[in-house]
């Protein structure tokens, strides 16, 4: 592994010490500069020492009681320096300020006190991600799939929505984390691991280790399962944000199912996501929860990403998706059409919408995964080719 430069910014003096010994203990890194303040604008003389270090890395301290200066030199770091990888550190009790930090720009959160094994892993899986960038091309993004209310179908828009993306473009995840799982009893499958199993090996988990706890379904995609037994103990939610570090990290694609979970992780991971959809029927107790489920997930700043999706959706007289719009609080992505019976029959025989190919519902699917990726560039590029290539 190549020697990585790195730069420390902190305002305590003492925790600029700590951390360049820490850094120059990974004999992966060395330290090329270190600030006691934190760059706020472009033209901030801070930000050009930064630049003029060239690092690959820039290390910065994030204090409880001051939070606000070192969110805001992150973003300013990530817009000028698009070649850098910044990484925060601070406490892990503030799941609100980990997602603060990661929608900035920061790649790692890293616990606060620091070790140099924290350190030292966080470099390998930079280098790592690089490696892979340089040959597949940019980072995943993540869907997450919620109920406005219990039975509103978010697992199997979850499962044929990765389906669907897996057939069109391969690399795609589909990851369970509803509170007792059934993504898996959808595709049939039995899983030997579960979300909880990954969690749990952290510490060591890279994408090998990751694809050994995930479940291949016969069309290709992968299922990180959920708990099939309600959970006492949750992992933290800082342990999910690593998670989905790796997730993003190792498949183009990461579809997740929240099922009816709202809760910290739920919030996490929708600021995590590039969409969040959130499915209803176009009923008054349906749209009502999805209103409310909607601020929720607003709380964080995901308002911005939640997306109505109508299931079972058959035309009402005198309601319109306007009106659906105005009762939930979001705009109306997609509908999928009512067919109750066959997909009930799909969950019973453990045989996805998604695999009968020629139904009005499986074409929906295949239409609602072009929608959410038509402005992918390589996507876009694809489309427009000339001659296919193997």
């Amino acid at each position: 592994m190549p020697e990585l430069s790195v730069v420390i910014i902190a305002q305590d003096s003492e925790q600029r010490a700590v951390l360049q010994v820490l850094v120059e203990g990974t004999s992966v890194a060395r330290v090329v500069e270190t600030c006691a303040s934190y760059p706020a604008v472009v033209s901030d003389p801070v930000l050009r020492r930064v630049q003029s270090a060239h690092p690959e890395v820039v290390l910065v301290d994030v204090p409880s009681d001051h939070h606000a200066l070192a969110l805001r030199a992150i973003e300013v770091i990530h817009q000028e320096m698009s070649g850098a990888a910044v990484f925060a550190v601070g406490s892990m009790a503030q799941p609100q300020i980990i997602v603060s930090a990661m929608r900035s720009g920061a790649r790692e959160f890293i616990e606060r006190p620091t070790t140099t094994t924290d350190l030292l892993e966080a470099f390998v899986r930079l280098t790592t991600a690089q490696r892979k960038v340089d040959r597949e091309g940019p980072r995943g993004k993540v869907f997450t799939v919620v109920n406005a209310k219990g039975g509103s179908g978010a697992t199997t828009v979850a499962v044929n929505l990765a389906l669907a993306l897996q057939s069109a473009h391969g690399h795609t995840a589909l990851v369970d984390i509803a509170p007792l799982g059934h993504a898996a009893l959808h595709m049939n499958l039995k899983p030997p691991f579960t979300v909880a199993d990954a969690i749990r090996n952290l510490h060591r988990l890279d994408s090998s280790l990751l694809e050994s706890f995930m479940t291949r379904h016969n069309g290709g995609l992968q299922l990180l399962a959920g708990a099939t037994t309600p959970v006492l103990v949750e992992p933290a939610t800082a342990e999910f944000a690593r998670l989905f570090d790796l997730l993003v990290g190792h498949f183009r694609y990461v579809v997740v199912d929240a099922s009816s979970r709202v809760d910290a992780t739920t919030r996490l991971v929708c600021n995590l996501s590039e969409t969040v959809l959130l499915v209803a029927y176009a009923d008054v107790a349906s749209l009502w929860s999805a209103t409310r489920i909607q601020q929720y997930l607003g709380e964080t700043g995901a308002r911005d990403r939640v997306r109505l999706v109508l299931n079972r959706f058959r035309k009402i007289a005198g309601f319109s998706e306007a009106d659906a719009e105005a009762a939930a609080g979001a705009k109306l992505l997609w509908k999928i059409p009512n067919q109750y019976f066959a997909v009930s029959a799909a969950i019973d025989r453990g045989v996805p919408l998604m695999q009968q190919t020629y139904s009005e519902i499986a074409r929906s699917f295949t239409g609602l995964a072009a929608c959410l990726t038509e402005n992918d560039i390589d996507v876009k590029r694809k489309a427009w080719s000339l001659f296919k290539t193997v």
